[in-house]
């Protein structure tokens, strides 16, 4: 297997005053996790921390405006996509229905297709993703790196978010959603002075997956139900572009009519 070297392993656009979307644009648009830094006046969050390839930390403290300001780490739900860089940082919080999974994953720990059951790779490419190469990764983050190296490490929370909770930055201040369906402990963080949803996998302008270990449609269809009784103007997945309220019921409306029979 040979490979290119990235020039750059993440990449970061300005999507707002406060919030800055990192990617990891090498690896596989499948794993390809949306991560956001929302910088406040007390406090900065991150959510989610990508496949953790390299260290993260160190890349999103040069895009702070004070590096030295507290951050909280909160994870959207634990897999392996939204968790790699976790145990770098000191305040985790995560749903309590995930926290002994992100403490110890159990899922996916692997940078290889072979590593993958092949049940979930057929969902995969049934929902719409295009085939997975012999790796989850594109590209190199360096010269000589082996992605046999790769483990997904996992960290402890530090704390739990429960719906109705609130993540308070000072200027920003943001309500704890549960939204199952996707993972049985999934959150989004609605900040109801903007209609600002960081929905997470709960929805997204891309195939969603709701077939597989932790997931439920009947969750799902509550999830939906609670996403369309919320003023949301603006959502911010965890993948693929950020899209707004009319977007937003033109995806759920796509996917009700499929989970009738289910």
């Amino acid at each position: 297997m040979t490979l290119p070297v990235a020039d750059n392993w993440f990449e970061a656009k300005k999507i707002d005053a406060d919030t800055t979307l990192i990617i990891e644009p090498h690896i596989h648009v499948l794993e390809q996790a949306n991560m956001f830094l929302v910088e406040g006046s007390e406090r900065d969050m991150i959510l989610d921390t990508g496949m953790g390839v390299i260290p993260f930390k160190p890349y999103l403290n040069t895009l702070r405006k004070d590096p030295g300001k507290e951050i909280i780490c909160v994870s959207s739900h634990t897999h392996i996509d939204h968790i790699g860089a976790v145990h770098e940082f000191d305040i985790r919080l995560v749903h309590p229905a995930e926290a002994d999974e992100m403490a110890n994953p159990s899922g996916l720990n692997s940078l290889f297709r072979r590593d993958m059951p092949e049940a979930l790779l057929a969902t995969f490419q049934a929902s719409g993703y295009p085939p997975i190469g012999e790796t989850l990764i594109e590209a190199l983050p360096f010269e000589g790196y082996d992605p046999e190296s790769y483990r997904l490490v996992g960290a402890p929370a530090t704390g739990l978010l429960n719906h109705g909770d609130t993540v308070d930055l000072g200027n920003h201040l943001y309500e704890v959603l549960h939204l199952p369906g996707h993972s049985p402990g999934g959150i989004g963080l609605f900040e109801r002075a903007t209609g600002t949803l960081f929905a997470a996998d709960a929805i997204y302008d891309g195939p969603l997956i709701y077939e597989g270990p932790g997931m439920s449609v009947a969750d799902y269809r509550k999830t939906f139900d609670l996403l369309k009784a919320m003023p949301v103007t603006i959502v911010h997945g965890g993948h693929d572009p950020s899209f707004d309220r009319g977007r937003m019921l033109e995806i759920i409306a796509h996917y009700e009519p499929l989970w009738e029979a289910v």
